[in-house]
């Protein structure tokens, strides 16, 4: 996670943080065993424990954090019960390694490949362009086209770069009106962009790698493979109504105070500079309309696997007679933290699921969800999830944390787990109340609007999205069989 413009404790006292870590991994290695709670799972409860205060205050990088989390399982005594294999060190740790190694790892690798070929390229430029000469001059209709725009693009692309693409942009305008941070538009733009990439990362489970690793988790705690086009039947809607929604919820709380964006000529003249559709454009359109095409198709021809998809569309990009690129460039454009954020996650989460500390949080921490009425469970599953946001700003980790232990419970209750799990996995990207997420930083580091602007049409975005999304899973999800 970037932390331009909002470094955590942690980071600027890292003492603090560290000391922080200690002491709660101390704490709840010293409370008493619970009765139903397996001594292992109370030790991987407590190194879990000190992991989140390590990421959450970022006393330590985020990549060291993850590769930390690694190597304290086997000296925790934790990695013997998820390999069959004889407790030695070497064994341990190769049983922590392959965990972390998932599939999404290798998916989120190959994503940044492919944002990158949009960029380098010119055609997401090209596209936010063509979108916002066709706004008009109008500042209201400005706002609504910047954030249809960063969702469209989002549901293809991850989210960073979505919202840094047309971040860019809307600086150029905002230093064109020589309109500064307290500025009514400034805020609305700014903090409308970062909350349409994350509402178009949800249209597919290709836009967002936290939707990808949120269904890994579901396939491997039991839950059944949600086929591609049946997330869309609920994505694709949300992003339809959700993004106007959004930008009508900001336009009340940020009126603009300027009526015109000026004269969009610069905009023309750019678009003119930059002339017809380029060879190396058509070819990252036609590998990209190529693999949305096998995605769809893998709802019926599961070989067609997400992650093999996207990693052999990447590979064709350095192709001979293609050569988008160099590995050089790709290495540069790849965030490594998200990397290793992502696989000490999944790592943590099967140790937490395999030693049994996922099934005494379900029993002791949520319990009663099994008696609630289906809508009503779906609700506050989605709202807690996005109040966690708070504590954990970390996408990632929310799917960890939350997956394992509420999968357990839907199995305990008799229903599809799949009905519990499925609202945290659309929810953990609703991070919308504080700038604490990776996306929003990406606007916030250029000061237009305050940490708390941001709390108040978050919450009612929010609300939406958890009305929205409860009512499309339990009208569209039995239909396409995701309940």
């Amino acid at each position: 996670m970037t932390t331009i413009g909002a470094t955590p404790i942690g980071s600027r006292f890292p003492t603090v943080g560290l000391l922080a870590a200690l002491g709660v991994t101390g704490l709840v290695l010293l409370l008493p065993t619970p009765a139903a709670l397996p001594p292992e799972a109370h030790r991987m409860a407590a190194l879990f424990a000190g992991v989140l205060v390590l990421w959450s205050t970022e006393a330590l990088p985020i990549a060291v954090t993850s590769l930390l989390a690694l190597a304290l399982q086997p000296l925790f005594g934790l990695t013997s019960l998820v390999a069959d294999r004889p407790p030695t060190t070497g064994a341990i740790f190769g049983a922590a390694a392959a965990n972390f190694m998932s599939s999404v790892f290798f998916f989120v690798m190959v994503m940044f490949a492919i944002a990158f070929a949009w960029v380098k390229t010119g055609l997401a430029r090209r596209f936010a362009l063509w979108l916002i000469a066709r706004a008009g001059t109008d500042a209201k209709r400005a706002v609504y086209v910047f954030m249809i725009g960063t969702g469209l693009i989002s549901m293809i692309v991850s989210d960073v770069p979505a919202a840094a693409i047309f971040m860019a942009i809307a600086v150029g305008i905002l230093d064109k009106l020589e309109l500064r941070p307290g500025s009514q538009f400034g805020r609305a733009v700014m903090i409308g962009i970062p909350v349409a990439a994350l509402i178009g990362g949800v249209g597919t489970p290709a836009g967002s790698s936290i939707n990808l690793l949120g269904l890994m988790m579901i396939e491997q705690n039991g839950g059944a493979r949600i086929p591609f086009l049946h997330w869309m039947a609920i994505g694709v809607p949300m992003v339809a109504v959700l993004l106007p929604v959004a930008a009508w919820v900001l336009l009340k709380f940020f009126p603009p105070e300027i009526a015109s964006i000026g004269d969009l000529e610069e905009i023309h003249e750019e678009r003119r500079q930059i002339g017809p559709v380029s060879r190396d454009e058509w070819k990252v359109i036609g590998i990209m309309g190529t693999m949305l095409a096998l995605w769809i198709a893998s709802t019926w021809v599961p070989a067609f696997d997400t992650f093999l998809v996207a990693v052999v569309g990447a590979v064709a990009m350095f192709l001979p007679g293609i050569g988008l690129f160099t590995w050089k460039e790709v290495q540069g454009a790849t965030g490594w933290d998200t990397l290793m954020v992502i696989g000490g996650v999944t790592s943590l989460g099967q140790a937490s699921s395999q030693t049994g500390l996922a099934t005494w949080l379900a029993e002791s921490a949520l319990g009663g969800l099994q008696d609630w009425n289906v809508v009503a469970l779906i609700a506050a599953v989605s709202a807690f999830t996005v109040v966690i946001h708070l504590m954990l700003p970390i996408n990632p980790v929310i799917n960890a944390v939350m997956i394992p232990p509420i999968m357990v419970l839907g199995t305990t209750a008799g229903v599809n787990p799949v009905l519990y799990a499925l609202p945290v996995v659309f929810t953990a990207s609703c991070a919308f109340l504080l700038p604490l997420d990776a996306v929003p930083l990406v606007t916030y580091s250029r000061g237009y609007y305050r940490m708390f602007d941001m709390f108040l049409p978050g919450l009612v975005i929010s609300a939406a999205w958890v009305v929205l999304m409860t009512t499309l899973l339990i009208g569209i999800g039995p239909l396409v069989g995701l309940l």
